[in-house]
């Protein structure tokens, strides 16, 4: 019988984590509830989690310090909840790594939807992608190595990549010289439409241009298209191992 998904929230209101851990529970998953960045980390060296929800306004390091930590160490998927409805703490989450936000008052079941989306996305794997296979991509001077999630610049420097970045990478790769708008970002990389003032994926994007060293202005690799999305045009190849 497979396990019940197990979930971490991290809110120091004891109400709110009381009300999410049974609905999730009662929902087919298992929650594991704490009150702020150190039970968190405790958790994690005690237990293996698929996803932690976050909280932004945590007693001592807040949520997005937390995140950024937590990202350079893994690619567990983060939600951020937050009760600041600003773009621009959203827009922070995204850059500290989160995969997905939610501001509070928020619906449980919707919490729950993204949830499953989330899960869903990070276990799927790419077409014609086996698990045993090893595969190297390489793209103009840059290669990702698609098992161990390390990117290689021209230069020889490996560094790892996850989560948001990770997948937004292998979209782009997947589809080279193909102009890709906001909406279908965000459709295969966060399972939704975008509103039109969610500019997750602007965000994103400009984090991983950052990471390739491509700049906005005279981006190489990832390139803007006025009024309809980005595109990558560098020529792109597989290699098995």
């Amino acid at each position: 019988m497979d396990r019940p998904d197990h979930i971490l929230i991290v809110d120091d209101d004891a109400e709110i984590r009381t009300l999410l851990g049974r609905y999730l529970e009662k929902n087919g998953l298992r929650a594991t509830t704490v009150a702020d960045g150190r039970a968190m980390w405790q958790a994690l060296d005690r237990g293996a989690f698929d996803l932690v929800m976050l909280d932004v306004m945590l007693p001592g390091d807040d949520g997005l310090t937390l995140c950024r930590t937590l990202r350079a160490r893994s690619d567990l998927p983060v939600i951020m909840l937050t009760a600041r409805g600003e773009e621009t703490d959203r827009i922070v989450g995204l850059e500290m790594g989160a995969d997905d936000y939610l501001p509070k008052p928020f619906s449980a079941r919707e919490l729950l939807a993204r949830i499953k989306v989330i899960l869903r996305r990070v276990r799927s794997l790419p077409p014609n992608l086996q698990p045993q296979e090893e595969r190297t991509i390489r793209f103009g001077d840059w290669s990702l190595d698609t098992v161990h999630r390390h990117l290689m610049s021209p230069q020889g420097v490996v560094t790892p990549i996850g989560g948001a970045e990770y997948r937004l990478l292998r979209i782009f790769l997947g589809h080279p010289n193909r102009v890709l708008s906001r909406d279908q970002l965000m459709e295969m990389t966060q399972g939704r439409e975008a509103d039109a003032l969610d500019r997750s994926i602007d965000v994103q994007v400009s984090r991983l241009r950052r990471r390739l060293g491509d700049g906005p202005r005279d981006a190489a690799m990832i390139k803007t298209v006025r009024g309809e999305g980005y595109v990558l045009t560098v020529p792109v190849a597989q290699e098995r191992r």
